[in-house]
């Protein structure tokens, strides 16, 4: 059994948990990733390690039981029949043996050894194209629809941009195909036609790619299929996914072989191999033909061959125990650096930036490198002139690996942090115990205007239908507006105004708009969007502000524990920390943003333009068991003063005023160590530490006020049941289910298991309730669902 978690735990697990969704959202969603592979690796390996130490940290929404970032945009959301799950990484490590250098490719061929009790099992293997992954639906032979893999569970419908790339076919060619095939890949930019389109846009004094990973995931999210089908993308097929009215081979590579003959480009290089040995040979001839490929990769895929033993080994977590990435180190190169610039991210992180001077990695000239934080500027003592060794961790992020102190200038000086924002001007803190520091100007700073604006209209957070990146781009850059306040001032004119000088800047004003023809419905649904947006629900409006470690979870969890706006936006951090699964970074978060005079503006403006919540109540009555002197004392954690003593004091004195008049002669009589009461009367001695004390028990008091006498703190109905969500319902949408079964108290999961209550299956149902029927899960249609709805919800 494992030992009970320390708050450090659970406070690391949480921050983990948010930086690693950020990293998928700038990756998945933005494609412009703010930290490298290797970073996103060593976090999410970390997560996994300590949820496995601790499975108690793991929540139904981490990251590990993630396969990536929820796709947004102008494009309608596709249901994958089946995930499209994610591989987990190897990677090369020091050692003299094989077996030491790749140690976890030894341990997955190991495993799949043990539990198939089959030595040198086969491998199907190919090499890991760095693309977009897809899906394409092909019914009776025909190309019906296509797909991003998005979060793996939905992804975006782009298939008209899909029918543009010539490699993929719209008729299957040949005989045999099922009724109903799914064939998954990667839709991929190949080198020469990366550096053609960029030569293009040079001599054009356009806009050029910064890689072909890149050319070819923006070429696809195009709402303009004219646009996409400029640019010569590329696809190779990998995988299947659902397949209806006829069979496949039963050995992956023997399907590869049937989709070639069915139209589908097939990577040259896909193979297979046996045993570890066959798998490491493969790895390393890949490798060294690597550069000579006419496509970018970042390692090798090995894929169990037979589908029988794939079955059999099934899945863990995010991903399959029968297959596994194996990446290639990132390449490196040589320079100098011109200067160090501070970048302010979406939710106010301040980078440092390494200017370049310009150098090839990996086939794209870097002239930008992240230096991630203050700490690791000084850890590798970068200075404006060194000369630094540059690597693309994973072929996409630049970053400094090290500097060549043996080169340096005399005239080199150490860098530091500087004080104030240099957009906004606002002051630059650094959060306690951590790396990061942040710009504190939260909703008023113009670097995080846009990514702040998107992420307020969000569907998740206020779902204003239709104000994408590109119309926040122009309200933003034209002026129209400067915080999510001024959204609910804009008018149909004002809309109109500025989609007329979008388009002139652009050079693309329509012919019809020329000829006066001008089309309103567009705008008049974004007016309408943007009022419908007023009545919303609490939770969405605390996610939809932006606040740094504030999800939908925590949001919801503000929510029902305090009530009503009012209490969350002036809780002080210590009663903050009470609330579960919200620990001292994530309080200290809150309250710091409400702390800011600018946003305590901003969401007075958006009360006032008419902002308003279906769910708010008072706290909740369980609060009267979380809150008294104790748990103050406990928070502020005063040295010596353990959990027993706070108690001791909270019995005789149960007022701060009643224990500072006591004073320390007194705590002692009543039991109090005599360390512990010097300590304390250190503390309360101090105005800068009493008055924040004094301001938390006043909100405390002030919560347990505004909590009904009558209120008796009962459970939510369905408090303690586990429910699965899984197919697509008749009339509810899958969110929409998932927010009144919360409502209720239960927790939404995403995977099934024998602690689940009960599955709520729909049409295409798929794995999971194979997987509840297997192990005797109860299984309801959405009739008896609504049923229990009306029954709780009235």
């Amino acid at each position: 059994m494992s030992p009970h978690p320390t708050d450090a735990d659970s406070q690391r697990a949480a921050a983990l948990r948010t930086s690693i969704e950020h990293a998928n959202y700038r990756y998945h969603v933005l494609d412009d990733p703010d930290i490298t592979d290797a970073e996103y690796d060593r976090l999410l390996r970390e997560l996994e390690a300590l949820e496995q130490a601790h499975p108690e940290l793991a929540t139904a929404d981490s990251p590990t039981r993630r396969v990536g970032a929820r796709a947004q945009g102008g494009f309608a959301e596709v249901r994958h029949a089946r995930p499209m799950l994610s591989l987990g990484n190897a990677f090369e490590q020091v050692g003299d043996t094989d077996r030491e250098r790749f140690h976890e490719v030894a341990e997955f061929e190991r495993r799949v050894e043990q539990t198939l009790d089959r030595r040198e099992p086969v491998f199907s293997v190919e090499p890991k194209l760095d693309g977009l992954a897809i899906s394409l639906r092909y019914e009776d032979g025909i190309f019906v629809q296509g797909a991003t893999r998005g979060d793996g569970e939905t992804g975006e419908d782009v298939t008209a941009n899909l029918r543009t790339v010539r490699a993929i076919p719209l008729r299957l060619r040949g005989k045999g195909w099922p009724q109903v095939l799914e064939v998954r890949g990667e839709v991929i930019m190949l080198r020469k036609d990366f550096e053609a389109f960029n030569a293009r846009a040079r001599a054009a004094d356009e806009k050029t790619l910064a890689n072909p990973r890149n050319g070819a995931a923006g070429s696809l999210r195009q709402l303009d299929p004219a646009i996409t089908a400029k640019r010569k993308l590329s696809f190779f097929a990998y995988a299947v996914g659902v397949v209806e009215g006829g069979e496949l081979p039963s050995t992956h590579s023997q399907t590869l072989k049937q989709l070639r003959d069915w139209g589908f480009p097939v990577s040259p290089e896909a193979g297979t191999a046996s045993g570890f040995a066959g798998l490491i040979a493969y790895y390393q001839r890949i490798g060294a033909k690597r550069d000579a490929l006419p496509y970018d990769i970042d390692g090798v895929v090995y894929k169990l061959d037979d589908y029988a033993g794939q079955r059999e080994l099934g899945f863990v977590s995010r991903a399959p125990r029968w297959a596994i990435a194996h990446k290639f180190p990132a390449q490196e190169q040589t320079t100098t650096v011109e200067a160090i610039e501070i970048q302010i991210g979406r939710t106010g992180a301040a980078t440092p930036v390494a200017r370049l001077a310009p150098v090839p990695v990996a086939g794209v000239i870097v002239t930008n490198a992240t230096l991630h934080n203050a700490d690791q500027v000084a850890r590798l003592d970068v200075r404006i002139g060194d000369t630094v060794i540059v690597r693309r961790a994973g072929d996409v992020i630049p970053e400094v690996v090290r500097v060549m102190p043996e080169q340096r200038p005399a005239h080199a000086t150490p860098w530091t942090m500087p004080t104030h924002c240099p957009v906004c001007g606002s002051a630059l803190l650094r959060e306690e115990g951590a790396a990061a520091w942040r710009c504190s100007g939260g909703l008023v700073c113009a670097a995080q205007r846009k990514e702040a604006l998107i992420h307020f209209a969000a569907r998740r957070a206020m779902d204003i239908d239709g104000l994408g990146e590109r119309f926040v781009d122009a309200l933003v850059d034209f002026g129209y507006v400067h915080t999510p306040a001024d959204l609910y001032r804009l008018s149909l004119d004002d809309f109109l105004e500025m989609k007329r000088r979008a388009d002139e800047h652009d050079g693309s004003t329509p012919e019809t708009v020329k000829a006066g023809k001008i089309a309103t419905k567009w705008a008049e649904n974004l007016i309408e969007a943007i009022t419908a947006s007023k009545r919303t629900t609490l939770p969405r409006f605390l996610f939809g502000l932006g606040i740094m470690h504030i999800g939908e979870s925590t949001a919801k969890t503000l929510a029902a524990w305090l009530g009503g706006l009012d209490f969350v936006r002036n809780t002080p951090e210590p009663i903050l920390r009470v609330l579960p699964d919200i620990g001292g970074e994530v309080a200290s978060s809150i309250a710091g943003f409400f702390a800011q005079a600018g946003n305590q503006q901003v969401v007075d403006a958006l009360l006032a333009a008419g902002i308003s919540f279906s769910d708010e109540t008072m706290p909740s009555p369980k609060l009267r068991g979380k809150l008294d002197l104790a748990v103050l004392l406990d928070m502020v954690k005063v040295s010596k003063l353990g959990p027993k003593s706070t108690q001791l004091l909270a019995q005789y004195y149960p007022t701060l005023q009643s224990l500072i008049d006591a004073g320390s002669a007194q705590w002692i009589v009543a039991g109090l160590p005599q360390a512990a009461a010097m300590h304390l009367a250190t503390y309360l001695a101090d105005a800068s530490t009493l008055g924040p004390l004094r301001e938390a028990e006043a909100a405390m008091h002030t919560l347990l006020a505004a909590i009904p006498q009558a209120a008796a703190a009962v459970g939510a109905p369905l408090e303690g049941k586990t429910i699965v969500l899984t197919g697509t319902l008749p009339t509810l949408s899958r969110d929409e289910a998932k927010e009144r079964l919360e409502a209720l108290g239960a927790k939404v999961s995403g995977s099934v298991s024998k602690k689940t209550s009960f599955v709520v299956a729909g049409e295409a149902a798929g794995s999971k309730l194979d997987k509840a029927q297997e192990l005797g899960v109860e299984v309801w249609d959405e009739a008896r669902l609504l049923e229990l709805l009306a029954e709780h919800e009235g």
